[in-house]
């Protein structure tokens, strides 16, 4: 359980600053719509990434493949 935590804490900090960054893309009125739309599509794009690498990564600790380069 405790090697889980760290992943968790560190994802959450890039969703969070993903989060943030949406935002303040939103928010800003003198940008054109369609940086807007750039600047809200890629982070939320990258946050999915980052929850999808995140299961994994929970997976991969549960089965006790903790060393990804023992395949090669």
């Amino acid at each position: 359980m405790k090697k889980i935590i760290a992943p968790v804490i560190i994802t959450a900090i890039i969703l969070l600053y993903l989060g943030i960054f949406v935002i303040a893309c939103m928010l800003d009125f003198q940008m054109p719509i369609v940086f807007k739309i750039l600047g809200s599509v890629i982070p939320i794009a990258l946050a999915g990434v980052s929850i999808y690498v995140l299961v994994e990564r929970i997976l991969e600790i549960r089965s006790g493949e903790e060393d990804d380069l023992s395949k090669y």
